[in-house]
């Protein structure tokens, strides 16, 4: 790959349609014809190499000079098949993502990969409203909520996961050879003795673990003082430093248990945490927002919650669609 291809300024037609070959191949059944025609593409004009170029590198696959392989290495296999089952609506946007970043260069590439979309090509990853259990290598369990994202990277001398969006739940095994298992997120690492926890990276930039059995030690990525968080205690991990330990309540892990608990919390609060669980757009009027609620929700029925806060507050459920849902006043049209 040339200088040129990585440095230069690339045509915003040339980005848009080399983002539409990379969401295609990743989409569609793969032919020869379709090889044919990326290459086709390719050598028509100077900026279409370069702008597909780019998007190899943007994406991660520098080198690959070759037609496409078909096993959806771009986004990785679980970013393509997510793709591949959202429809339109996410292809569009996706193309309109990866088309910007591709006229950005190199900047826009450190910016995919410092932020949510980097997911997509992760190990293992779950979709809206999806929580899965898996067995890990070591026979440790692991579970993952909605929308997460981690990597699993164990060798001979740790058993480490890459928590990349999300929040996962561990159960740690014995090791045979001793192995620490580390839990990394963008603000540090949280080292199991021995433990049942859980670690969820937050909006604010901040990542929270849980502690129910055993022992987690942080330990910030800036260097800050470790913090030793005991069974029944919870504490929140900056960059820089980690908060002192707090009781850890229910809601804070319950979705390890499907449920989405919640004891005086605001209207708003709890409408965007159950949003997280359901696809598509749920809002809370701010006039109704600090409206306390209370109770268990179970996640696998995000409707069945919704009737439950028209029972118990004064508020309206306006369901345009199963994908548009607003929550208001009993007072609003």
């Amino acid at each position: 790959m040339g200088a040129s291809s990585t440095s230069s300024a690339i045509d915003a037609r040339a980005a848009r349609e080399a983002a539409e070959w990379l969401v295609r191949i990743q989409c569609e059944p793969q032919d020869a014809g379709q090889a044919q025609a990326l290459a086709r593409w390719r050598a028509a004009d100077p900026q279409h190499e370069a702008a597909w170029q780019r998007a190899e590198l943007v994406m991660g696959r520098v080198g690959t000079a070759t037609a496409p392989s078909g096993n959806g290495a771009a986004l990785g296999p679980l970013g393509a098949a997510a793709l591949r089952d959202a429809g339109s609506a996410r292809r569009r946007a996706t193309t309109q993502l990866l088309a910007a970043l591709i006229v950005a260069g190199p900047a826009g590439y450190l910016a995919w990969r410092a932020g949510p979309w980097s997911a997509w090509s992760a190990d293992v990853r779950t979709a809206t409203g999806e929580r899965r259990e898996l067995q890990l290598p070591d026979d440790s369990r692991m579970q993952l909520d909605t929308g997460s994202a981690v990597d699993i990277a164990f060798t001979a001398m740790e058993r480490r996961l890459v928590l990349r969006a999300g929040a996962v739940w561990i159960q740690t095994a014995a090791d045979a050879a001793g192995r620490p298992f580390l839990v990394q997120t963008p603000q540090g690492t949280a080292l199991a003795l021995g433990t049942r926890y859980a670690a969820r990276i937050m909006d604010d930039e901040s990542t929270l673990v849980v502690v129910r059995e055993g022992a987690v030690q942080l330990r910030p990525a800036r260097g800050g003082e470790p913090v030793r968080v005991s069974a029944g205690q919870q504490a929140r991990m900056a960059s820089g430093a980690a908060e002192p330990v707090q009781p850890a309540g229910l809601a804070s892990d319950g979705w390890t248990q499907g449920v989405l608990y919640a004891e005086k919390t605001p209207l708003g609060e709890f409408v965007a945490e159950l949003s997280r669980y359901r696809p598509g757009i749920l809002r809370c009027d701010p006039a109704v927002a600090r409206l306390p609620v209370s109770g268990a929700f179970q996640l696998r029925d995000t409707d069945q919650a919704l009737l439950a806060l028209a029972a118990s507050l004064p508020v309206r459920i306006h369901q345009r669609t199963r994908y548009w849902v607003q929550i208001s006043g009993l007072a609003a049209p």
